[in-house]
C-alpha cells in the first residue's frame, strides 16, 4: 500500500479506510433517511463498477459501497457529482458548490431518523422534512455533530445516544364536553406511556407534570375529546454516545421547544464546538466538548440569540451518568486466566 496516502483528506470526503490495502469505502449521505428509490440505481453502477459489488446500508442511514480502490476514487467523485447536488443543494437547501472532488466534509455526520409522520401512525413529526431543515443548519462543517430525529418518544432513531437526539411531541388538548368515560386513554397511557391520566367524576385528570407528549390519548380516543395541538414541539436531548471508554445517554436539555428554537440551537454548534476546541476541529463527540465546556457554559452559548416560546422548559442542571470501564470493573483470574474488564 501507498503509505502517502492522505487518509485524513479521504475520510473527510466520506470515504472509509479498509483493512484491505488500498481499498476504501464511499459514505454517500441521504439526510432523513428517505430518497428516491431511483437513486438505488446509482448505487448499484458504483458497486459494480468501481466497488466489490456489495452494498452496506450504513448505521447512521448512510448508501455505503465497500471496496473501491483508491485509484478509482477521482472517477466515483466525478460520478457522484449529480447526487450530491441533487440531495444536498437541490433538496436539503445546503449553500456550497459542488465540485468533482466528491463530498467537502465529514464533520457533520448523516442525519438519522425514523420514518415520521408521512408513515407511522404514532409520529408526531414529519422527521425527514426536519432532517433536511437541519442539513442545510450543519453542512458542510469542519466540526463534529451527530443529530437523529424520532417522530415520538419511541425514540426508534435512538436520539439518547447521539450529540443531538430530537423527539417530535404532541401537545395534546382535552375537549371536556366530548368525553363518554370510556377509560381508552387511561389504559393507552398506562400501558405505552407514563401513566399520567385518571379518572375523576367521569372525566379525564392529567398530572401535566410527567406527560411525554406521546399523544397516544388522542391516537385511542374514540369521540376526539382528545386532540393534537397543531404547533409542532421538540424534546432536545445532549450527550449521548457510544464508544468503547465512557458511552451514555443523552440527557434531557429542552421541552416542548418549536421548531425554530431547534434550528436556532443547532446553529449554535459550530461556534461552540470552534470556541472548546480553539478552532481547531477534531474528531470528538459532542458530549466531550460539552464536558470541557461545563453545561453552564454550554448552555449559555448555546441559547444565545435564541428567543424560547413561552411553553419551553430548559434543564437547569444535568447529572452525567456513564459507564467508565476501566475503574467499574475489578480484574480477576477467571479458570486461570486473567480477564481484561
Amino acid at each position: 500500500m501507498n503509505h502517502d496516502l492522505d487518509i485524513k483528506k479521504l475520510r473527510n470526503h466520506c470515504y472509509r479506510q479498509s483493512k484491505v490495502p488500498g481499498e476504501f469505502m464511499l459514505q454517500m449521505r441521504a439526510p432523513g433517511g428517505v430518497i428516491e428509490a431511483r437513486y438505488l440505481s446509482l448505487v448499484q453502477h458504483i458497486a459494480d463498477t468501481w466497488g466489490n459489488g456489495l452494498f452496506h446500508l450504513g448505521m447512521r442511514q448512510t448508501l455505503s459501497i465497500p471496496g473501491i480502490k483508491y485509484e478509482d476514487i477521482p472517477a466515483v467523485n466525478r460520478y457522484i457529482k449529480q447526487y450530491i447536488q441533487e440531495i444536498e443543494v437541490d433538496l436539503c437547501g445546503v449553500d456550497m458548490e459542488v465540485t468533482e472532488e466528491g463530498y467537502p466534509a465529514i464533520g457533520a455526520r448523516n442525519i438519522m431518523a425514523c420514518i415520521g409522520n408521512i408513515h407511522c401512525i404514532k409520529a408526531n413529526i414529519n422527521t425527514t422534512a426536519l432532517a433536511r431543515k437541519l442539513e442545510r443548519v450543519i453542512y458542510p462543517s469542519p466540526y463534529h455533530i451527530k443529530i437523529s430525529v424520532a417522530g415520538c418518544p419511541n425514540d426508534c432513531a435512538k436520539g439518547h445516544f447521539n450529540d443531538f437526539g430530537i423527539i417530535g411531541l404532541a401537545k395534546t388538548e382535552y375537549d371536556y364536553d366530548r368525553c363518554i368515560g370510556c377509560k381508552k386513554c387511561i389504559e393507552a397511557c398506562a400501558k405505552h406511556a407514563t401513566g399520567v391520566l385518571s379518572m375523576e367524576n367521569g372525566k379525564i385528570v392529567k398530572d401535566t407534570c410527567c406527560c411525554v407528549g406521546c399523544g397516544e390519548c388522542a391516537l385511542v380516543c374514540p369521540t376526539g375529546a382528545w386532540t393534537r395541538n397543531p404547533t409542532k414541539f421538540y424534546r432536545v436531548l445532549i450527550g449521548g454516545r457510544t464508544g468503547k471508554q465512557t458511552p451514555r445517554m443523552g440527557k434531557l436539555f429542552l421541552n416542548w421547544v418549536t421548531e425554530e428554537v431547534v434550528l436556532r440551537v443547532i446553529k449554535n454548534w459550530e461556534d461552540f464546538s470552534a470556541e472548546v476546541l480553539e478552532h481547531k476541529p477534531v474528531y470528538l463527540h459532542g458530549g466531550h466538548l460539552i464536558d470541557r465546556a461545563g453545561y453552564n457554559r454550554f448552555k449559555e452559548m448555546i441559547l444565545k440569540g435564541v428567543q424560547l416560546n413561552p411553553e419551553a422548559m430548559v434543564a437547569q442542571r444535568i447529572l452525567w451518568t456513564e459507564t467508565e470501564y476501566r475503574s467499574n470493573f475489578n480484574v480477576r483470574p477467571v479458570n486461570g486466566v486473567r480477564a481484561e474488564g
